[in-house]
């Protein structure tokens, strides 16, 4: 395999790039190749994305119109859902979904799907890599035997086999994925030049590391590093709180410290597809080396027990109003798992409406990025759910709200004239004062 002529290739932009998955990680990334000259085919077994690719029309809101716009009009990039024409590219990036199960352990259904089907049609020569957050060995010990198996190639001859960590922040946009350095080990030396070459191309740079498990635990570490913190920082949240602290207070007065702290957040949940799952990836993997991860188990529990506090809290702010939550028409504003995005991937927004639920409440939401709520692996029963509008006839109706996720363009001042009981688990209501102790309530 001629590695200088590959290079070679990928520096005149000779060089055709597959993306599989077209979502919040594979859309940016085929933007990113592309609009430095790569050729680009997109996959996706959703025929709606390539249908909304082909004809200019955004379907993830951070990803502006005027992107989809110049790549549905480019002669350089398409969609398909035939994974046969993975034999036209020569990179194949794949950026697919890795939930956990319902037993909180990996499941690796899409990753092995796509490998299985393409795997016949990959070509001698061809980069395989693998972008989806998974646990420290699956390149080596599921990606490469499968596509040893499914195409009959040799991964360290015939082949080029890397990992490359997405490291995706919806919405950020100081950070967008060409200014995000890119992670990359590879099975052989030669694929880790290739996979840098390629990546260099079009991102602000590459991190090489000695293999693709340092680099699959690259990822894990990031998130576990935030995941620990923010449930430091929720727990000194309930803590503070029934020493009547504010621990936003605390937090922005630490943060002066020019050295030795790093200012985390406290709200009512997790969310996003990295940081309420990827730690467990390793604490899956851990358990075959007889290894506890008790970190990372307990910032989970914190974690995972952040809306039932919210729920404890709305609970309070009801009998102020002596009023029980059962039966209580309550509104949960935010759908969205952060501010200013339509994604709803593992949002704690979710997890409160179903205590509310539990509790007999009558449970609405507000979000204008989510005017419906779409179809999805984890909150089928809420699919088709409709926000309610905003305007003070409707918002002053409610018994509570809950603020779950803190739009930026929601007017708080606003809220605060219509709704007598407000329960904020974002801190959103900062700047607005309270009518009275039984106003607004802190989660």
């Amino acid at each position: 395999m001629d590695v200088n002529k590959i290079t070679n290739r990928i520096q005149a932009k000779e060089y055709k790039i597959g993306i599989i998955g077209l979502g919040y990680v594979g859309l940016p990334l085929l933007w990113t190749f592309h609009k430095v000259g790569f050729d680009m085919i997109g996959f996706d077994i959703d025929e709606h994305k390539i249908e909304c690719l082909a004809d200019g029309t955004p379907y993830i809101k951070h990803l502006d119109q005027e992107m989809m716009g110049k790549l549905a009009e480019s002669d350089r990039a398409e969609g398909t859902t035939d994974f046969s024409r993975v034999s036209e590219v020569d990179a194949v990036l794949i950026c697919v979904p890795t939930p956990l199960d319902e037993h909180r352990e990996p499941d690796m259904t899409y990753v092995e799907k796509t490998v299985e089907t393409v795997a016949p049609h990959v070509k001698e020569g061809q980069l395989f890599v693998l972008e989806s957050t998974t646990w420290p060995g699956t390149t080596e010990e599921l990606i490469v035997p499968m596509l040893e198996e499914g195409s009959g190639l040799d991964a360290e001859e015939d082949l080029l086999v890397a990992y490359s960590p997405e490291r995706e922040d919806p919405g950020n946009r100081d950070f967008k994925t060409d200014k995000i350095p890119k992670v990359v080990g590879g099975h052989t030396q030669e694929a880790l030049d290739v996979a840098c070459e390629l990546y260099e191309s079009a991102v602000v740079e590459s991190v090489p590391v000695t293999d693709t498990k340092t680099a699959e635990a690259v990822k894990l570490t990031e998130n576990i590093f935030r995941s620990v913190n923010i449930a430091l920082v929720n727990e000194l949240k309930m803590v503070f709180s029934k020493m009547d602290i504010d621990v936003h207070e605390v937090e922005d007065a630490a943060a002066t410290k020019p050295f030795g702290f790093m200012k985390f957040t406290p709200g009512p949940g997790l969310g996003g597809h990295c940081i309420p799952i990827d730690p467990f990836y390793l604490t899956w993997k851990a358990r075959e080396y007889n290894e506890n991860t008790r970190f990372i188990e307990l910032s989970g529990e914190i974690n995972t027990s952040m809306p039932q506090y919210v729920i404890d809290q709305t609970i309070i702010a009801l009998n102020a109003h002596q009023k029980a939550l059962n039966g209580s028409k309550i509104l949960v504003l935010g759908l969205a798992y952060k501010p200013d995005v339509d994604d709803m991937r593992e949002s704690p927004s979710f997890r409160i409406m179903d205590l509310l639920e539990e509790y007999s409440a009558d449970v609405y939401y507000y979000d204008h990025y989510l005017p419906v709520i779409p179809e999805s692996r984890e909150h089928g029963y809420w699919t088709g759910t409709e926000s309610v509008s905003w305007d003070k006839e409707t918002i002053s109706d409610f018994d509570a709200v809950v603020i779950s996720t803190d739009h930026s363009d929601i007017d708080y001042r606003q809220l605060a004239d219509w709704n007598d009981c407000i329960v904020d688990a974002r801190n959103a209501m900062k700047d607005v004062e309270p009518r009275s102790e039984k106003h607004i309530f802190k989660a």
